[in-house]
Parts: C-alpha cells; structure tokens; sequence
C-alpha cells in the first residue's frame, strides 16, 4: 500500500512539485479527477504539501473552479493521502430556479437539440451524469404522451420530454453516424483520444462541458430576447444560468419534486427542500 502524504522534515526542504506528487497514488476510482487536480497543481508549482499549507484556494482561482468542484477535489485531495481539511459540498443556491428555459428549442444545431433533450429528460428522469454517459437510444421509448425510460435498474415514466426528443432523433436521422449511434448523447465529433468517433460515447468532462456551454448560452440568450417588463427578472435568471452545472441542475430538479433516479444527490436536494420551507418559499410545481 503506498504511503500517505507526509511533512517535510523541519528545516528540510521538501522534494520537486513533480517527484512529491509520483510518490502517492491515485485513489481508487478517481484516477481521472486525481490527474485533473496533479495537472492543475503542477501547473502552478505546487506540491502535496503546498496544498496542506494553503488549500485550493490557489488552484480554485486559477481554473474558475466552482464551490461544488472545490469540494469534489478536496474529497479526492484526502483519498489520495493528501490532508485537506474537508469542504462541504454547497446546496442549490437558490433551492427553488426555472429550468424550463434549458429544455426549450432555439436552433436545429445538432449539438443544442442533443443537450436540450438531456436537459428535458433530466427534468423529470434526474440521473447523475454517468447514467446519461451511459444511457442507450433502446432503453427510451415515445407513448403518445410521455417518454418511458427502462434501465437495469428500474422503468421510470418521463412527462414533457417528447418534443425535444423527437426533434433530436429528428435531426441526428440525417447523419449516418449519429443515426447508427446506440448513445442517447453521443459524441458530435473526435475528440483528442486515439478511440473517439462520431457517435461514440462521450466522457463524463465532456457532458459537463457541453452542459455548462448550453447554461451560458441560454443565458445570453434571455438576456437579448426578455421584454422590458421581464428584464429584470430574466437578468436575475441568466446570471444563475452562468454558473450552473449539470450536478446543480439535477438536484434542482430534485428539489422540485422530480423523484429520484439514484441515491447521489437525494439527500441533499431534500435538505433544500426543509432549507426553502424554513424559509417560507414556495415549491416549483
């Protein structure tokens, strides 16, 4: 087993950024987050204990890291034997946001209807980023009212979604690759990897990605098109849009009612949910 992260000796110097980071291993399960947060250390000089010493404070200014990711690699800091003090992962903020502005059309680009359909199903289906990574085109079926998603691990009922999904499906139809895609999100175009294809399977990073891409712009977009009797109010919204995340959204959904597709997240969601009650807010019908 390899050894923790361990002080410099007093008065000793401690060893490269470089060659103190290879003495510890990657924590099981976290390889790619773990290479993610050396990455980020390295570039700035700093070593396992330049991290003890001053946080990622350093590291979260420099990548315009969110508090929810400062808290994901403190988490990873400490399975890798680094000792960070433990950060708590923030609650939705607000508890109570409109997402419907996410799942609306605005374009026939392939890469907005893709990620418009993830966010409709999403809003009634709240599955964490490695289930729509992993979601096949065969396990979603269109009723004449709703979309049916059946998994290993159970069947859910998706209202609200068929529009989007059939604009997607629509539009992917008229490229090969995508229309011989068993990928609900498939990839759009090669990536840096030697394996990736048209169509094959994104990677989690690039789902946060494309997510946080389509939050922006759809941001922008209020920000232009609100009326001035709604200005104010869609400026409030768009600055939320500008910070949110596919793992926000999710337990934003959840907070509003959406039933759980997993246990990530769950609890937390109901916390908002005591959190807006305490608060005397209403809940997003």
């Amino acid at each position: 087993m390899a050894g923790g992260w361990q002080a410099p000796l007093p008065a000793m110097p401690g060893p490269p950024a470089a060659r103190a980071w290879r003495r510890l291993t990657a924590p099981e399960g976290y390889g790619p987050q773990w290479r993610r947060l050396v990455e980020a250390a390295l570039e700035l000089g700093l070593g396992p204990d330049d991290l003890v010493a001053g946080g990622l404070d350093t590291i979260a200014a420099a990548r315009g890291w969110k508090p929810a990711t400062v808290a994901l690699y403190s988490k990873v800091a400490r399975y890798g034997g680094v000792a960070l003090p433990t950060v708590r992962t923030p609650e939705p903020d607000p508890p109570v946001l409109e997402l419907r502005p996410l799942t609306e059309i605005r374009s026939e680009a392939p890469e907005h209807l893709r990620t418009v359909a993830w966010c409709a199903l999403a809003l009634n289906w709240p599955a964490t980023v490695g289930q729509f990574r992993a979601l096949r085109r065969d396990q979603v079926h269109s009723t004449t009212r709703r979309l049916i998603v059946a998994t290993e691990d159970g069947e859910w009922s998706v209202p609200g979604a068929r529009t989007a999904w059939h604009a997607w499906e629509d539009r992917r139809a008229q490229f090969p690759a995508l229309a011989d895609s068993p990928w609900v999100l498939p990839a759009l175009r090669r990536g840096p990897g030697p394996g990736s294809v048209v169509g094959g399977q994104l990677s989690t990073q690039a789902l946060q990605v494309t997510f946080a891409k389509h939050a922006v712009r759809t941001a922008h977009h209020l920000r232009h098109t609100a009326p001035p009797s709604r200005r104010e109010q869609a400026e409030a919204l768009a600055a939320a849009y500008l910070t949110l995340s596919y793992d926000s959204y999710r337990r934003l959904a959840l907070a509003a009612g959406a039933a759980p597709v997993s246990p990530r997240g769950a609890v937390r969601a109901e916390r908002s949910v005591a959190k807006a009650a305490r608060q005397g807010r209403p809940r997003r019908p």
